[in-house]
């Protein structure tokens, strides 16, 4: 997957129990209308939504599941039950919260990162990171690719977002690994994706900007609202 995308678009496609789209069948339209408009993979969370997407279009797919547990604040494939599901939908490459925060059951980043590798080695493995540290032990323990997806979304990055200081950030994550690094979070122009790519972003993935409509529609309600 990592060589079909490179240098090029990836759209995540997903919409949670409480939006609009919710629905996998939607998303498996959303994917088909992103394919339409030139994106070369797909982001997507659930595996029935990811079985969806794949009867619609051909482009490779990054999997997640987004869960909530009680005893941790890590919830996007959390666990070895979120990794099954992904294995089983037939994602190309699969994403987790590759940060340093405890894990639910007090399971190691270690021991999912082997357990995926032993379950599908074929399978590529993303880590969602919000900092330097979380990207150079991503690269140590073998993921195959870092993604920005976290910044601003931990409590230690809360205050800060991608696009800062001419994504300082995707900058300095590349200057410390050798793998490659997708950019994802906060990317809302056409223009920022441009720019990221420019820096030396492996690739990048854009989704709220392009599949949320309700968030399209505020930023633009916004400008008129007094």
């Amino acid at each position: 997957m990592l060589d079909e995308i490179k240098g090029r678009l990836v759209v995540s496609c997903q919409a949670l129990d409480d939006e609009p789209l919710h629905s996998s069948y939607i998303m498996g339209k959303m994917a088909l209308a992103a394919k339409e408009g030139g994106a070369t993979g797909i982001r997507a969370n659930t595996k029935e939504d990811i079985i969806a997407i794949k009867e619609e279009v051909s482009l490779p797919v990054i999997g997640i599941v987004k869960r909530d547990y009680e005893d941790s604040e890590i919830y996007i494939t959390a666990t070895k039950r979120e990794m099954d599901e992904l294995i089983e939908s037939g994602c190309e490459m699969i994403a987790l919260d590759a940060t340093m925060r405890k894990r639910p059951g007090n399971l190691s980043l270690v021991e999912l990162v082997s357990y995926a590798r032993g379950k599908k080695p074929t399978v590529e493995l993303m880590a969602d990171i919000a900092s330097i540290e979380d990207a150079i032990n991503a690269e140590k323990i073998g993921f195959d690719c870092v993604g920005t997806t976290l910044l601003g979304y931990t409590k230690e990055s809360s205050d800060r977002k991608l696009y800062d200081n001419d994504f300082a950030f995707l900058k300095d994550v590349l200057k410390e690994v050798s793998i490659p690094v997708i950019a994802e979070g906060n990317i809302i122009t056409p223009e920022m994706l441009k720019r990221v790519l420019e820096i030396g972003a492996h690739a990048a993935v854009v989704g709220g900007a392009i599949t949320r409509p309700q968030q399209i529609t505020a930023r633009f309600a916004a400008q008129i609202s007094e």
